[in-house]
């Protein structure tokens, strides 16, 4: 198993930023790929942004230009940094973790909230 623990969400006004971070922990050694996934109300659960082990990255349309999602394998957390956020990215961020072999793993998610 691997535990995912989300921080950085948050309330911020539009045009502001915000830098979300997930630290895994557990049988980490076979991720393959992390990824944050965001929910709005009343919407599907969507793909925002994925980093591969080997750095390859991965942006939904509406976000590519102003987040940026990457990671740190020495202290096993992935970020995604968000600048110029919109209400329209207001939602629940949950990060997620695929490992060879094993099932998906999900973080309990972080409220984004962008007023403007």
């Amino acid at each position: 198993q691997v535990q995912l623990v989300e921080s950085g969400g948050g309330l911020v006004q539009a045009g502001g930023s915000l830098r979300l971070a997930c630290q895994a922990s557990g049988r980490i050694l076979n991720i393959v790929r992390m990824a944050w996934y965001r929910q709005a109300p009343g919407k599907q659960r969507e793909l925002v942004a994925s980093i591969t082990i080997g750095g390859s990255t991965n942006y939904a349309d509406s976000v590519k230009g102003r987040f940026t999602i990457s990671r740190d394998n020495d202290k096993n957390t992935a970020y995604l940094q968000m600048n110029s956020l919109k209400s329209e990215d207001t939602a629940v961020y949950y990060c997620n973790a695929d490992r060879l072999f094993a099932t998906s793993s999900w973080g309990q998610g972080t409220q984004v909230t962008v007023s403007s």
